[in-house]
């Protein structure tokens, strides 16, 4: 198959180019199945058809589906990285690696409106709004809209505040303008630009450039207290005062780091994990982790490209430092891999982070395998028993005796394959006298149901007697009563 695939694109691979560029794999279908970047397009699409790449199983598989090539020419390797991310993200191809990430993480919404709302979410929506994230937990987000809340007075309606509306005065102030948490631009008595001024103030602590607003409200309560307008300058201190002892309460990794971002990877079989971790003006101010899973035996340092690339994109990062756990070639960013100090310990942490996150996935794994297998069991006994629908809710029952005295029974509760040791009952036998297995079976048993029924709860699908046949006679005929 080899030689006959290789044959058929001879006429392509002696064209190639010997530069940078991306190429696509496409099969009978005319879908796109695999996009791949390279420094040159010729050596890295011809590799495919070489003997040491062929003798790979997953590539062997690819090669074999392949039945058109194209490629894209570009300028540069960074190029072709930015182009191969974007061609994946738009056409999903199947022998590629895709980012897998929780899509339900919270993240902080400025909305694409006149006087933007600023409001928790968990959708990010293609419509132009500013979106900060994401975060790690629901709390972050409180925090820092409680901080934002604290320092600006913003709208939390939704009522369309064009011009338009709010010169025709369509609109009443509501209580919240009442209480002090807003001013009203709905009835025009805040202005746009001052509340546009607020929002970029607020894009800034969100990003964590906490220390240049500080200096902004500096600048401007010696402005008022220059011109005499001490209450002004009240105001601001007192935000000052919130910036400030929200900063002291962040994680401070080294005051010495203004804007790094930290990536590191760990190995694992089948995927590999990418951690994240923004750091502004000396501290953590973002951390996220993703899941790759592999296609093709994908290198290292393919993998951590790919998801350097992806992370940046997505939560707009533009930190001209890098450091990561292994040398990569990306022309607009240094990239250091420290071996001691500061940096080397951000590593360590970042290592940490993917470490808790892998053991958190395969504790999620075991759980679901955990599941599926006693929904097996429960499908097992329903096939081997006959019965009409699943015993998700099994009852099992037992007595006893001291040398025919003391008489007592047992009730074991099984719901969805797991013992519901909240449903255990141990009863003891009141109406007979002496050792009667048969008798005290069916004592419990009608003891047991006649309750579920007088307090109207569930019966379960299955029963099961330890004893005889009439230990199990017994049972029946209280089921009958």
């Amino acid at each position: 198959m080899k030689n006959a695939q290789k044959e058929k694109f001879k006429p392509i691979l002696s064209v190639l180019p010997d530069s940078p560029g991306v190429y696509q794999f496409f099969d009978s279908a005319d879908e796109i199945i695999y996009v791949g970047k390279a420094k040159n397009l010729k050596k890295r699409v011809s590799s495919y058809f070489t003997k040491d790449y062929f003798e790979n199983n997953k590539v062997k598989v690819l090669v074999g589906k392949i039945h058109k090539i194209e490629y894209i020419v570009v300028q540069t390797e960074t190029d072709a990285l930015l182009l191969e991310n974007n061609l994946i993200k738009k056409y999903h191809p199947r022998y590629n690696v895709m980012l897998k990430d929780d899509k339900t993480y919270p993240w902080i919404c400025i909305k694409n409106e006149h006087f933007p709302r600023i409001f928790y979410t968990r959708n990010v929506v293609n419509d132009g709004s500013s979106y900060f994230g994401p975060y790690t937990s629901v709390y972050m987000v409180k925090v820092l809209l409680d901080l934002v809340k604290q320092l600006y007075p913003l709208r939390n309606c939704k009522l369309n505040l064009s011009s338009e509306n709010i010169t025709k005065k369509k609109y009443k102030p509501c209580l919240e303008y009442h209480i002090g948490n807003c001013l009203a631009p709905c009835i025009g008595l805040q202005k746009e630009e001052n509340y546009k001024e607020s929002i970029a103030h607020i894009k800034k602590i969100l990003k964590g450039n906490i220390q240049e607003v500080i200096l902004y409200l500096n600048s401007l309560m010696k402005s008022y207290a220059n011109e005499t307008k001490f209450e002004e300058a009240q105001l601001v201190k007192e935000k000052i005062e919130i910036l400030e002892k929200y900063k002291s309460k962040s994680t401070i990794v080294s005051a010495g780091l203004s804007n790094v971002d930290v990536f590191n990877i760990l190995d694992d079989n089948n995927f590999a994990y990418v951690n994240f971790l923004k750091v502004v003006e000396g501290r953590i101010v973002q951390a996220h982790t993703v899941e790759l899973k592999k296609k093709l035996d994908e290198s290292i340092e393919d993998l951590l490209l790919m998801a350097i690339v992806e992370i940046r994109q997505r939560l707009q990062s533009n930190a001209k430092e890098l450091i990561a756990p292994i040398n990569l070639e990306l022309l607009d960013v240094k990239i250091h891999v420290p071996v001691r100090g500061e940096k080397k310990s951000l590593l360590e942490l970042s290592e940490r982070n993917l470490k808790y996150y892998r053991l958190e996935k395969q504790k999620k794994a075991e759980k679901k395998k955990e599941k599926h297998s006693g929904k097996r069991i429960l499908e097992t006994i329903k096939k081997d028993l006959n019965l009409s629908s699943l015993p998700s809710h099994i009852e099992c029952f037992d007595n006893s005796n001291i040398q025919g005295t003391n008489p007592v029974a047992a009730c074991v509760v099984f719901k969805n394959a797991k013992p519901s040791t909240k449903d255990y009952r141990h009863y003891n036998i009141k109406t007979v006298k002496g050792p009667d297995d048969f008798a005290s079976m069916e004592e419990v048993v009608f003891r047991r149901y006649k309750r579920l029924l007088d307090e109207h709860k569930s019966l379960p699908q299955l029963i099961v007697i330890d004893g005889g046949k009439g230990q199990l006679s017994a049972a029946v005929k209280s089921l009958k009563k």
